[in-house]
C-alpha cells in the first residue's frame, strides 16, 4: 500500500455499499407506495426528523444513521404519487422510471461522453419524437421542464426572426428601437411571458389572445393582433399553440394556428408540456392536426409519461438555428480536450457525444433521456397509448357524471384528461357564493378523503379541476371523488 499523502485526510464520505444501503432504505419507499388509507393529506410536522432543525454537525454520523433518517423522511414525503393525487399537471414516478434514476446517478454520470447513459439520452429523445407524431429528423435536447424547454423554443425562435432580418441577435442582442411580440392564448401558461422576459421581449411583449367557450384561442382574434402589429412595423418572433392547456386541457386548433402564422412569417411552435403525447392515441389523434407542420414542440415526461419530476424536451427542425441561438463558445479545457477526429474513439472520453452543451442553457447535465427510454422500453407506445385513453375516460366520465347529476355541474367538455365541474345545492345560489362553497370543499377533499384534486376558473368561476394522468389512479379514485364532492357539498351546504 502506498503512504498516504503528508497531512492529507481520508475520505469522509461512503463510496461503496450502494446496494447495501439501498437495501437499507427499500422497505420505507415500498411502505411509501402502498396504498392510502380512507384519510386526507396532512402536511409535514416539523421536527419530525432529528437533525432538521439542529446546527450543521461538526462530526457525521455516518452512512447508516443517515439512511435511517431518510427513511423517516420517505414516510413523510410527498403525496403527488398516491393514487389520489389528481391535482395540478404533475405526478410521481412509477417504478422503472425511479430505479432507472438511480442507475444514472450511479452510472450516468454527465450525459456526454461515449458511454451507455448517452446512447440511451439519444435514444430517449429520438423515441420520444416517434411517440408524439413528430416529423422526421428533428432535433432535441432534454432539459429541467418545460420552462426551460420553452425558453429553448423560443430563443430559437427569436433567432429566427432577427435573422430574417439580417442580424445576429444571439451574437449582438436585440437591435434598438426594434421591438418584437409572441402571440398566444390568454390561457398560454406563464413560462411563455417568462421566456419572453428573459429573452429581452419583455413581459409585456406577448400579446395574449382571448379563447373561445372551448378554451381555444380565438382565430380572428389571433389573425387581427398580428395584422395591427405588422402595421405598426413589430417583428412576429413566433405564434404559440397550445396541445393542452394547464387549466382546462384544451388543444388549440394547431392547422389553422399554423396558418395565420404562415401568412405573417412567424415562427409556429407548439406547447405541448401537457398534452402532446395524446397525439399517440389514434382516437385524439384528430385534435392535433397541423402538428407536423409547427417549428418547434415542447413537452414534458415527468408529466404523462411519469418519469419523475425534472424532464422536459425541446424539439426543433433546424438544428444549425438551434445552435447558433445557445452555442457556449468554445473553452480550452472543454472542446480541446477531445480528439479532432472521432470516427473511431478508442476511449469513452474521446468525443463529447453530442452537441446538446451548444443546444441550451445547461453544460453540467444528467442523462435525463434515461428515463424516459426506460419506461417506454418498460410499457412500449402501445403502453402509452392506453395510459392515456384510460385517462380521457376517466375525465370523459367525471364530466358526464357531472351532466347527469342534480347537484354537479360540467363546466367545460373535456377534450384531453383535465374535467372542470362545480357542485350546485339544491336551492342554488350566486356565483360568489357557490365559489366559496366549492373552494371549501377541496380544502374538506384535502383534509378528510385520499383525493386531492386541484382548482381553476372557467369563465370566472371556481371549478373543481381534476387532472388524470397518474399511472396508480384507477376507477376508484374516480368515483370516489364525485361521491366525496357530493357529500360534502351536501353537508356544508345544509350548514
Amino acid at each position: 500500500m502506498p503512504e498516504p499523502l503528508s497531512g492529507a485526510p481520508a475520505e469522509p464520505a461512503e463510496t461503496a455499499r450502494i446496494g447495501e444501503l439501498l437495501a437499507r432504505l427499500a422497505p420505507a419507499l415500498d411502505a411509501f407506495l402502498a396504498e392510502p388509507g380512507d384519510t386526507g393529506f396532512p402536511p409535514y410536522a416539523p421536527g419530525t426528523l432529528p437533525s432538521e432543525a439542529g446546527p450543521l454537525p461538526e462530526a457525521g454520523v455516518g452512512p447508516d444513521a443517515t439512511v435511517d433518517e431518510l427513511a423517516r423522511a420517505v414516510a413523510n414525503g410527498s403525496r403527488m404519487n398516491t393514487p389520489g393525487w389528481l391535482g395540478f399537471i404533475t405526478t410521481g414516478p412509477s417504478t422503472v422510471p425511479a430505479v432507472a434514476s438511480t442507475a444514472a446517478q450511479v452510472a450516468g454520470g454527465q450525459r456526454y461522453t461515449l458511454h451507455a447513459f448517452n446512447a440511451l439520452e439519444r435514444t430517449g429523445l429520438r423515441w420520444l419524437a416517434d411517440l408524439c407524431g413528430l416529423p422526421a429528423g428533428v432535433t432535441g435536447v432534454f432539459s429541467s421542464g418545460g420552462s426551460t424547454a420553452n425558453l429553448v423554443a423560443l430563443g430559437v425562435a427569436r433567432q429566427a426572426a432577427f435573422e430574417r432580418l439580417g442580424h445576429d441577435v444571439s451574437e449582438h442582442g436585440l437591435p434598438a428601437a426594434m421591438r418584437g411580440r409572441i402571440y398566444a392564448s390568454a390561457a398560454a401558461h406563464r413560462t411563455i411571458h417568462r421566456s419572453a422576459a428573459v429573452l429581452g421581449l419583455g413581459r409585456q411583449g406577448v400579446a395574449e389572445i382571448p379563447t373561445d367557450a372551448d378554451g381555444r384561442v380565438v382565430l380572428a382574434d389571433l389573425e387581427a393582433a398580428l395584422a395591427a402589429d405588422a402595421r405598426a412595423g413589430i417583428v412576429p418572433v413566433a405564434v404559440v399553440a397550445i396541445a393542452g392547456v394547464t387549466d382546462t386541457g384544451s388543444v388549440d386548433r394547431i392547422d389553422a394556428v399554423g396558418a395565420i402564422a404562415r401568412r405573417y412569417g412567424a415562427w409556429l411552435h407548439v406547447d405541448g408540456a401537457y398534452g402532446l403525447p395524446a397525439n399517440a392515441s389514434p382516437r385524439l389523434r384528430p385534435l392535433f392536426a397541423g402538428i407536423e407542420e409547427a417549428d418547434s414542440w415542447i413537452v414534458d415526461p415527468h408529466k404523462w409519461l411519469a418519469t419523475g419530476i425534472g424532464i422536459g424536451a425541446t424539439f426543433v427542425r433546424d438544428e444549425e438555428l438551434l445552435t447558433r441561438a445557445f452555442a457556449e463558445g468554445e473553452a480550452a479545457y472543454l472542446e480541446g480536450a477531445f480528439s479532432p477526429d472521432d470516427v473511431h474513439p478508442e476511449s469513452q472520453f474521446d468525443s463529447m457525444g453530442g452537441r446538446w452543451a451548444d443546444q441550451g442553457t445547461e453544460l453540467s447535465a444528467p442523462p435525463r433521456g434515461v428515463l424516459v427510454w426506460a419506461i417506454l422500453r418498460e410499457i412500449g407506445r402501445q403502453g402509452m397509448i392506453d395510459r392515456v385513453d384510460r385517462h380521457v375516460a376517466f375525465a370523459r366520465h367525471v364530466a358526464d357524471s357531472a351532466v347527469a347529476h342534480p347537484r354537479l355541474e360540467r363546466l367545460m367538455e373535456p377534450q384531453l384528461s383535465v374535467a372542470c365541474f362545480r357542485y350546485v345545492p339544491a336551492g342554488g345560489g350566486t356565483d360568489d357564493d357557490l365559489d366559496a362553497l366549492n373552494a371549501r370543499i377541496l380544502e374538506r377533499l384535502r383534509a378528510e378523503t385520499p383525493i386531492s384534486p386541484s382548482s381553476t376558473r372557467v369563465d370566472g368561476r371556481v371549478a373543481i379541476r381534476p387532472c388524470f394522468l397518474n399511472p396508480r389512479t384507477t376507477e376508484a379514485e374516480v368515483t370516489g371523488l364525485l361521491e366525496a364532492v357530493v357529500r360534502i357539498g351536501d353537508r356544508l351546504s345544509a350548514a
